[in-house]
């Protein structure tokens, strides 16, 4: 995997700062059951609190380098003269990745750039990555909506998202971004949409569409946020 020189923040970072939060308190209840001869109730304690480090040591190797590793290899297939488009793009994490291997293309990104979603979420930090990387020559950041995306029917020949779609709160809206990647996707065209919430919905969603070349699968324990609880999944589909 290549060397990164943007910077990509920490997905969701709430969740990672509740599990240390929830580590201090339990090492907390752990030390004062010791102190007051409490054995069982802080053995019970001083486990959880290991139980609740080792996910947040999960999340945060996930958020830092083990998506980036997953995503390495799921973009090694591209040829270098794709258009893509990545959906929720965020800082850019994935976007760049793929504008790094698109020698003779072009990538866009698109996003809403809310901070509660990823920290320091904001279009001009996707901008600096980019210059970071290389690559701000093929690539075009829009600010937009999943569910209304402002492309024409079959514009990319490659569309991703890694993280995003959950973060649309209703079942239809979620739908509806998904018939959008459809839409703007070219006949014969690859979607990935990592998620780990949804996804058999998204396959679901897809069918509906009457796309047949579609699966879904793990992406293994590199891209658990905690542990296999917080496992993502895979879809992939040829239009």
């Amino acid at each position: 995997m290549r060397k990164r020189h943007g910077s990509y923040g920490f997905d969701a970072p709430w969740a990672l700062a509740g599990l240390l939060f929830g580590a201090l308190v339990l090492i907390g209840l752990a030390a004062i059951s010791f102190a007051f001869d409490i054995i069982a109730a802080g053995i019970a304690f001083l486990l959880g609190a290991l139980y609740t480090l080792a996910s947040a040591a999960s999340y945060l190797y996930t958020t830092r380098r083990g998506k980036f590793v997953v995503w390495d290899a799921e973009l090694g297939r591209l040829k270098g003269d794709e258009r893509l488009l990545d959906l929720g793009c965020g800082r850019g994490a994935v976007l760049l990745m793929a504008a790094g291997r698109l020698d003779r293309g072009h990538a866009a990104g698109i996003d809403l750039w809310r901070a509660k979603d990823q920290s320091g979420n904001a279009e001009s930090t996707a901008r600096a990555n980019a210059e970071a990387e290389g690559v701000s020559d093929r690539v075009e950041l829009v600010t937009g909506d999943l569910r209304d995306l402002p492309f024409d029917d079959g514009a990319f020949d490659v569309v991703v998202s890694s993280q995003a779609i959950h973060n649309i709160s209703d079942t239809g809206g979620r739908e509806q971004a998904v018939r959008e990647a459809y839409r703007v996707l070219r006949p014969g065209g690859l979607m990935l949409l990592a998620d780990f919430q949804h996804t058999p919905a998204y396959e679901a969603t897809l069918r509906a569409l009457g796309v047949v070349d579609v699966r879904r699968r793990d992406a293994g324990w590199r891209f658990w946020y905690g542990g296999p609880w917080f496992a993502t999944g895979i879809v992939e589909a040829r239009k």
